[in-house]
């Protein structure tokens, strides 16, 4: 992909994500926890990425690894993706089990979430990313 927008994403001490550029031009996210001081550092990053969002991207979070969901964490993400320049955005989550993927979908239903993002949730990454590899064009 030509012009692809600088990450600008550097690992620090404590924090429980890593971030690099997918082949498409968007994010593979990957969380190890979500302890207060990883969500505020990925809160800081992610709206600095809203903020300038000029074309539809494709992003990946793989939470497999998390054993945490803290629900503040969960209401954090909810309010990130319900923000009018998160429409742009394509985004698969990918968690270990269909437990955890309950328990998120339970909490965004109790906030009545509008995403403004595609989000999809799985517990299988192929299947995310094939669901990701389809084409934006119905998103334009």
């Amino acid at each position: 992909m030509s012009d692809v927008k600088p990450l600008n994403w550097k690992a620090e001490p404590g924090i429980g994500y890593t971030v690099t550029r997918r082949e498409d031009g968007g994010m593979h996210y990957v969380f190890t926890d979500l302890a207060p001081a990883t969500v505020d550092h990925w809160k800081k990053f992610a709206e600095d990425h809203l903020f300038d969002a000029d074309r539809l991207t494709r992003n990946l979070y793989d939470l497999r690894q998390v054993k945490e969901f803290p629900e503040e964490a969960m209401r954090t993400a909810i309010r990130l993706n319900s923000d009018p320049s998160a429409r742009k955005i394509r985004l698969a989550v990918v968690v270990a089990n269909d437990d955890v993927a309950n328990g998120i979908r339970k909490v965004a239903a109790l906030g009545e979430a509008t995403f403004a993002a595609d989000i999809h949730i799985y517990t299988d990454i192929d299947t995310a990313e094939a669901w990701l590899s389809q084409s934006l064009d119905q998103y334009a």
